[in-house]
């Protein structure tokens, strides 16, 4: 078991980043929030997960071991794999996953693409009991701070077909928008979406 990777970044792209350890080069995939940190060149720790297959083994990187156990509890509610753990993770910060599941917030919950009303309801009904403390004040999503929302959004439309110029397009529309307080990586998402979706 890999349980955390820390090297020097030498390559990201939309989905992972390749980090060199003791000479060798790993790839791990990572959620657009944490890659958002990640700067080619530089040296980053990050908590892993390995998951093994018959056909592969893959390793899933998040920027605290926080998230990393989040990622793991999970995955043993039925029907979610490491790709839709890690999508959670993408659009939601752990406390927030954490105050959904407790609070039965499958609106929250089905944000999260790939997760439909009858799965967040299962994630509730699974999870619930064990999720852990949920820290008072919990919510936001994931990106909302540290200025890594821009990259998110960019990344989440590149994953969905738009080209990165077209991202970056509407990137640049959206965040002339904001007036206050940064709303959370969905909304700005979907805003972004909207936009793309006039000039299609």
């Amino acid at each position: 078991m890999i349980a955390s990777v820390r090297g020097t970044v030498t390559a990201t792209g939309p989905d992972q980043a390749v980090i060199e350890v003791g000479g060798v080069g790993l790839a791990v995939h990572c959620a657009p929030g944490t890659l958002a940190d990640l700067r080619v060149g530089q040296v980053a720790r990050l908590a892993t997960s390995l998951i093994v297959r018959e056909d592969s083994l893959t390793l899933y990187g998040f920027a605290d071991d926080d998230a990393k156990s989040l990622f793991e509890l999970l995955q043993t509610a039925s029907g979610v794999g490491p790709r839709l753990a890690q999508a959670v993770l993408a659009v939601h910060t752990p406390d927030a996953v954490r105050k959904a599941i407790a609070n039965a917030d499958t609106a929250a919950l089905t944000r999260v693409p790939g997760i439909g009303k009858k799965g967040a309801e299962r994630l509730v009904l699974e999870l619930r009991d064990r999720i852990g403390p949920v820290p008072i004040g919990a919510d936001g999503a994931a990106g909302v701070t540290g200025g890594a929302w821009p990259e998110q959004v960019r990344q989440a439309l590149v994953g969905l077909g738009w080209t990165a110029g077209q991202a970056d397009q509407a990137v640049a529309a959206v965040a002339e928008t904001i007036d206050g307080p940064t709303p959370p990586v969905p909304v700005l998402l979907k805003q972004a979406i909207r936009l793309l979706g006039r000039t299609r």
